[in-house]
This record gives C-alpha cells, structure tokens and sequence, in this order.
C-alpha cells in the first residue's frame, strides 16, 4: 500500500489553524484513547494470525471485467455502515435503502459497472450500520431473514448461482468500537477468529469464480492534526496499522483488497491543500474534512461517516481494483 511518511519537523505547523468552532469534534482525549487501543489491536492481532510471509503465498485471482451482456447479474454489497451507505443526512440505522443511504459507495459503484456497458447488473445490498464481524455471522445489528447478514448473503448466493458478478465487503472497525468497548484483546481475538470464517463462507457459495474484493479503512481522526499535530499523525498510523491486519487477514483468503487507505491519502501529512476558511492543511485532513462528515458542525456532525463525495472515492477505488 502506499504510503508518506512525515520527515523532518511535523508539516503544517504553521498552517493558519481554525477556531474549535470552525472544524467541530470529539475529545481528543478519548480519540487518542482510540488511537493508542487500535495500535495495540494491530499489534495483538498480527501476532495471533499466520505471519506476512505465509500470506504472500496465498493465490490472489485476477478479477475479470463485469460481464456486459447476457442475462441480469448481481452485485452483492456486504459489511458495515459503509457498506450500506449510511450518511447523516437521512435513513435509519439499518439494512434500508430509505432516502439518504442512495448515494454510498455500493450504489456509486454500481452505477460505474452499469455505465461500463454492464446495464442489466443488480445490486444486493446487505450492509448494516454497526456490524462487527461476529454480528455479521449471528444476532445481526440488522433485522435479516435468516437472522444473520452473512445467513441472508450466504441464502442469496445459493439462490442465484452463476448469477453474481461479483462481491464486496468491508467489515472490522465495530469489532472494536461496539463489541469489545476499545478493548484490544477482544477484539483481536474476534477479528482474527470471525473474518476467516466469513470469507471462506462467501468463497464456499459464491463459487471459485466469482471475485470478491477487500477494503481498508480511511481515517477521520487524522483532524485531530488540528489540536496537536502529533496526535493527527499517531491517528493515521494507527489506521494503517489496523488496516495491515485486514489486509493480511484477506490476503491468507486470496482477496483483493481495494486501497481507500491510500485514495484518501491517510498518511500524507506533505502534500497541502487549502481547507475553505481554515487555510493551508495536509492533504490527509483536507481529505477527511471534505470526505467525510468529521469536520461538520451539528446536527449533522461530526460524524466519522463518509459523505456523497468520500463515498465516490471508494467506489472508484473498488472499480480500479475489479478493473471496471
């Protein structure tokens, strides 16, 4: 994966900095507290799963372009609040497709695959605000059929064989936040346990053919640059530590994994850009002010979610990775 590495004196130090008011968030406390817990994760977690060089052996497939003619295809949309699109702008916490949850990355990535020539491909969407990867697998979050989102995926790929294009998933950050309450040996524990089993599961009935794509994560407390440079930084890492695991996880499993890490430039604290009344401000926390809903004042936010915009990049990226 791509990535910067600050050198030298943090940059941006002498970037006109915004009034609290102005870029409104949560605690910097209980962020760094957050911060430091998914540094241990990655840690913990890295050291219970098979080593880096075990992963390098796995066979990722190449993934083949969305078929464009034929009969109607789906695409299956499977994972968390991402995944079902989830903005504070409208819907409610769960699997709906209720205004507002119209424009996430699913539903942009689908548009790209249909405007590719790939008109008659359907999309699925499953995704569930709050899931963790042991909901995902029984009690989901979200009111399903089977009771568990990955029994409805696993129902639907049965009954729709040679139907489905392809897969998306990404899963993992309320493995800590919700489940395990920042606690870093529970979560460790059921991400390395959990996520396995859910990609062998899809694997098992989608077929060998059928590609399944990854994600990383973007990181919206990289803003926290704004209080204590230092911390912004700490905060970027910490993601990508946190995202090394997933992608591990998924490459043990031949999965490609789409880099949003990257597309949102989490760790490039060089590059500048100017922010609309703050001024100058790395291009990491330009990105998650104008990607994601962190840097916008209430009653919308701050909110960690992507927006219609932020959503778009992770939907171009997904379409990179399946070479749309």
């Amino acid at each position: 994966m791509r990535r910067t590495s600050p050198t030298g004196p943090l940059p941006g130090m002498a970037a006109v900095h915004p009034r609290r008011e102005r870029v409104p968030r949560h605690s910097s406390r209980r962020r760094l507290g957050v911060v430091t817990t998914l540094v241990v994760v990655a840690s913990l977690t890295m050291s219970a799963s098979p080593s880096a060089g075990d992963a390098s052996l796995a066979s990722v497939p190449s993934v083949p372009s969305v078929p464009s003619v034929g009969s109607v295809s789906y695409y299956l949309s499977v994972g968390d609040s991402l995944a079902q699109g989830y903005q504070p702008i409208g819907g409610p916490h769960s699997n709906s497709s209720a205004a507002g949850y119209a424009h996430g990355y699913a539903d942009q990535l689908l548009d790209l695959a249909q405007g590719g020539g790939s008109e008659r491909l359907r999309l699925v969407k499953l995704g569930c605000g709050g899931e963790s990867t042991a909901s995902m697998i029984a009690d989901s979050r979200c009111p399903y059929e089977t009771g568990s989102q990955l029994g409805d995926a696993v129902k639907f790929l049965d009954e729709h064989p040679g139907e489905v294009a392809f897969v998306t998933i990404n899963i993992g950050s309320n493995d800590l936040v919700l489940d395990c309450g920042v606690d870093p040996v529970c979560a460790a524990a059921q991400i390395a346990t959990n996520l396995p089993h859910i990609l062998t599961t899809l694997r098992q009935h989608a077929g060998r053919d059928v590609p399944i794509i990854g994600m990383n994560y973007y990181s919206p407390f990289v803003v926290e640059w704004f209080d204590s440079p230092i911390v912004g930084v700490l905060a970027a890492w910490a993601t990508v530590a946190f995202n090394d695991v997933l992608e591990l996880l998924y490459g043990l499993h031949g999965v490609p994994v789409a880099d949003v890490e990257s597309a949102f430039a989490v760790t490039d604290f060089v590059t500048q850009r100017h922010l609309t009344g703050v001024g100058l401000v790395p291009l990491s926390v330009y990105n998650a002010c104008t990607l994601t809903w962190y840097c916008t004042g209430p009653p919308l936010g701050p909110d960690i979610h992507a927006n219609t915009a932020g959503h778009g990049v992770i939907a171009a990226t997904l379409a990179d990775t399946l070479a749309l």
